[in-house]
């Protein structure tokens, strides 16, 4: 589809990559963006349209498809990150709000806004995953399985809407410049490259998105994963537990 005389919804539009998201899809032409957050006020990038929205809530989600029927391009980029792992946290608080947020959040707009764009003729929607979809870190374990759920509900969704003509791209990044990746100093890619990537795929069809080396190296890896990348995550993670024990 064209991004150009569009009409597009990204959730988490008020700071990082849902900002570069919305500042990318307004440089190219869309008709209309909307910028969904829970604090709308939040949402200042020229040219987007303020949306109050929390996608745990079912009503809110609800209200906003209907508010927003005219929107052609979905992009799911809300999500959150608490770093927990699956045996060591206090309990299952982070492990329900991320799978929450990021599956149950996820599956909700898609679900939501499936006849919304039907009814503009197909249209797409945008996934925002990670490269933790494909395997697991004991640093940040509970978001990983998040991701990875987030991951099977974008392949099915695209089987699902396949006979609408909507095209559902899954977008894989390994650490990206915003606040979310804040505390570590490995090498990021920036906001803005991501977003380039990813509309260029909308428009050309394409159903992935490895946006970094990291991502492809670690998807054409999957069918070595317990040789190629779960050693150096063991060494890690012991590593680092003998030195706090």
């Amino acid at each position: 589809m064209k991004i150009d005389g569009s009409v597009a919804l990204v959730t988490g539009a008020n700071r990082g990559l849902g900002r570069a998201f919305a500042r990318e899809l307004v440089s190219r032409g869309a008709a209309k963006v909307y910028g969904a957050a829970r604090d709308p006020a939040a949402v200042s990038e020229p040219g987007v349209l303020p949306v109050a929205l929390d996608i745990t809530d079912p009503d809110q989600v609800a209200q906003v498809a209907g508010q927003c029927a005219d929107v052609s391009l979905l992009v799911n980029n809300a999500g959150v990150l608490k770093y927990s792992t699956f045996i060591g946290a206090p309990d299952l608080a982070a492990a329900r709000l991320e799978m929450e947020t990021n599956y149950f959040g996820t599956l909700r707009m898609c679900r939501a806004f499936a006849p919304v764009l039907a009814a503009r003729g197909g249209g797409a929607i945008v996934n925002m995953l990670s490269v933790t979809s494909f395997f697991t870190n004991p640093f940040d374990a509970s978001y990983g399985a998040s991701k990875a759920a987030e991951w099977s509900l974008t392949n099915g969704v695209r089987l699902e809407l396949h006979h609408q003509g909507t095209l559902v791209v899954a977008v894989h990044a390994s650490f990206i410049d915003t606040d979310m990746a804040a505390l570590t100093d490995a090498p990021k890619i920036s906001p803005e490259s991501v977003a380039r990537q990813v509309f260029d795929a909308v428009e050309a069809g394409q159903i992935e998105v490895l946006a970094d080396e990291r991502s492809r190296f670690v998807k054409a890896s999957l069918s070595r994963d317990h040789e190629l990348i779960y050693p150096p995550i063991e060494e890690f993670w012991d590593a680092a537990v003998k030195s706090t024990g």
